[in-house]
């Protein structure tokens, strides 16, 4: 799927006008609903391919994929069926039972990890998991999203020494806002 294709399908499933508190405790005007493009297969495979060659292109030495719960895991998992590398998915917090894990999948420390994510805003989110696969010893410098909110999310992560490649930015979404 083209480029502007796949942004007006993404626009037309998931973008919506209104009141809205995001994750990052901001007020927005409008809102991508990452799970009504991340739970439709006719999306999630273009989306899982293009996302697959940005960590070819820009994260060549990336052995893993990762996606944080809950949003970006059906995304790794289809950016991992495409690139054929394997990914990990980071919990928000330590499972309370079982093997007790905040990392799912098998890893060696020294890995290099490219993050998967879906919308960034502030990169919080896209923070923590850098932090927790940091923490497990994994290599993190090259995170992929479909949209960036361009709220300061890249300049928040590249503090980090992670760089921030977008399938998206928002403004293509506002310059090509559905009719009203």
């Amino acid at each position: 799927m083209r480029h502007d294709a796949l942004r007006e399908a993404v626009r037309d499933a998931a973008y919506l006008e209104g009141d809205f508190v995001l994750r990052s405790g901001r007020r927005s005007s409008y809102y991508l609903d990452k799970y009504r493009f991340e739970t439709r297969p006719d999306l999630l495979r273009p989306l899982g391919a293009r996302i697959a060659a940005e960590v070819a292109e820009h994260a060549p030495d990336a052995e893993l994929l990762a996606g944080p719960e809950l949003g970006a895991v059906a995304l790794a998992a289809a950016a991992s069926l495409e690139s054929r590398l394997p990914f990990l998915i980071v919990r928000k917090v330590a499972k309370e039972y079982g093997t007790g894990k905040r990392i799912e999948g098998l890893f060696d420390e020294g890995q290099c990890v490219c993050i998967v994510e879906d919308v960034v805003t502030s990169g919080g989110a896209a923070l923590d998991s850098v932090h927790a696969l940091r923490a497990a010893g994994l290599v993190v410098h090259t995170a992929v999203c479909v949209v960036d909110r361009e709220e300061g999310g890249a300049d928040e992560l590249a503090r980090h020494a992670v760089r921030l490649r977008a399938i998206f930015g928002a403004g293509e979404f506002a310059a090509a806002a559905k009719p009203t």
